[in-house]
C-alpha cells in the first residue's frame, strides 16, 4: 500500500494509507458525523476547500451510483476514513468509492485513528490541513501554513453555475421562484419542483435586476461554501425592501442574518452531519437535522431585533450549543420571510425538516392574495 501523512496546521500528524488519488492536498479539517450519505456529502459544494474527516469507522459499504450525487462533481479537498469497506453491497453500487476518488482526482487517507483526530479538531477547532500520499515532503507542515485560511474566503463564485438554468415544476405550476446558486444542492430545486415550484437557478452574482426578470413569487438563497462576511448582501436588502417572500438555507441564512443587520462568526468546529437536534421555536417541535457550516449568526436568543423592514427574530436554535439555526421576519405580525441553517432538502438525512419548503408556499400563496 501506498503511504500517506496527514499533517494539521498546529503540527500534529497522522500516518496511514493512500485513499483515492495519489498526490497532496491542502483545506480545512472538518468533521461529519453520518454513518451514511457519504456520497452527497462529498458532491455538496459547501464542502469546496475542505478535508472531510468521517467519524463513522467504515466507509465505502454501498459504493457509488449515478443517481445520488449533489452536483457534478466532487467538491471535497480531501477525505479521511478510518477503514474503507473492502466490499461494496449495494445493488445501486456501480463503483467503488476509492475508484471514483482516484477517477476526480480526490486525495484521501485511510488507517489513521480518527477519533483521536475527531477529538483534537474538538478541542482545538477546525484548522488548515495537508494530505500528502505517495513521495512525502520534508517540509509538509510549512506548505500547510502556506495554505488559505477559510476565514475570507469567497468560494461562492467558485461552485456556482456560469448560466441560469430552470428545473420545471412538476404537475400544474403553482409559482416561479427565483433562486440563487451559491452551492445549491440538486435536490432543492427537486422538493421545490414536487410542490409545484418552477425553479429558476441563477449564478451567484446576479443583479437585482436580473432577479426581477425572472418575474418569481419568491426569492431563494441556496447553501454554499465560504465565509459570509465576503458576500454582498445590498441585492438581497433591496428586494426584502420591495417585500418579496424570501426563503434561505445554511449560506442563505447567513447572509440573511447579514442583510438584517446582524454579525456572523466563525464556529470553532461547526456542524456537520445528518444527526444535529434543533428546535423550531415556532412550533416547539423537536428536528433532527442535516448540517454542514462552520459561521453562524450573531443574533439575540430572547428578544426581536427591528430592522427597516420589520421585526427580526431567532426561530431555529440547536439544541447542543445554542447555536442560532434559524430566522425570521415579521411586519405587523405577519411572516414576510424566514432561513434556516440547515439543510431541509436533506440528502443525505432525515425528512423531519422539508415543511419548510411548505412553509415557503404558503409564504407566496399569502404575498400573492
Amino acid at each position: 500500500m501506498t503511504q500517506a501523512l496527514l499533517v494539521l496546521e498546529d503540527g500534529r500528524t497522522f500516518r496511514g494509507e493512500a485513499y483515492g488519488a495519489i498526490g497532496e492536498t491542502f483545506g480545512e479539517a472538518v468533521f461529519s458525523t453520518g454513518m451514511t450519505g457519504y456520497q452527497e456529502t462529498l458532491t455538496d459544494p459547501s464542502y469546496h476547500r475542505q478535508v472531510v474527516v468521517m467519524t463513522a469507522p467504515q466507509i465505502g459499504n454501498t459504493g457509488v451510483n449515478d443517481e445520488d450525487a449533489e452536483s457534478s462533481r466532487i467538491w471535497v479537498s480531501g477525505y479521511v476514513v478510518r477503514e474503507p469497506s473492502r466490499v461494496r453491497s449495494s445493488w445501486r453500487s456501480i463503483r467503488s468509492l476509492d475508484d471514483e476518488l482516484s477517477a476526480q482526482g480526490v486525495v484521501g487517507i485511510s488507517g489513521i485513528d480518527t477519533r483521536a483526530l475527531t477529538r483534537h479538531l474538538r478541542e482545538r477547532g477546525a484548522m488548515r490541513v495537508g494530505i500528502f500520499s505517495g513521495a512525502l515532503p520534508d517540509d509538509a507542515l510549512d506548505r500547510v501554513l502556506a495554505s488559505p485560511q477559510m476565514e475570507g474566503a469567497d468560494l461562492c463564485g467558485e461552485v456556482s453555475t456560469s448560466a441560469a438554468y430552470t428545473v420545471p415544476a412538476v404537475g400544474d405550476k403553482r409559482f416561479t421562484v427565483a433562486a440563487l446558486d451559491l452551492g445549491i444542492k440538486a435536490n432543492t430545486p427537486r422538493m421545490m419542483a414536487q410542490r409545484g415550484i418552477e425553479t429558476v437557478v441563477l449564478p451567484a452574482g446576479a443583479s437585482a435586476e436580473q432577479i426581477r426578470a425572472v418575474g418569481a413569487d419568491g426569492l431563494f438563497y441556496s447553501n454554499g461554501p465560504g465565509d459570509p462576511a465576503t458576500y454582498d448582501v445590498t441585492v438581497l436588502q433591496s428586494l426584502l425592501e420591495e417585500g418579496i417572500p424570501y426563503f434561505g438555507i445554511c449560506f442563505g441564512n447567513q447572509l440573511f442574518g447579514r442583510a438584517l443587520g446582524f454579525g456572523t462568526f466563525k464556529l470553532k468546529y461547526g456542524h456537520r452531519g445528518i444527526n444535529q437536534p434543533v428546535m423550531d421555536r415556532t412550533t416547539g417541535k423537536v428536528e433532527v437535522t442535516a448540517h454542514n457550516h462552520g459561521f453562524a449568526v450573531d443574533a439575540p436568543l430572547d428578544r426581536g431585533t427591528p430592522t427597516p423592514w420589520g421585526e427580526a427574530s431567532v426561530s431555529h436554535v440547536c439544541l447542543n450549543d445554542d447555536v442560532v439555526e434559524g430566522l425570521e421576519l415579521r411586519r405587523d405580525g405577519v411572516l414576510r420571510a424566514f432561513s434556516v441553517q440547515y439543510h431541509p432538502e436533506a440528502a443525505a438525512g432525515p425528512h423531519d425538516a422539508s415543511y419548510l419548503f411548505d412553509r415557503f408556499c404558503d409564504l407566496m400563496a399569502a404575498a400573492r392574495a
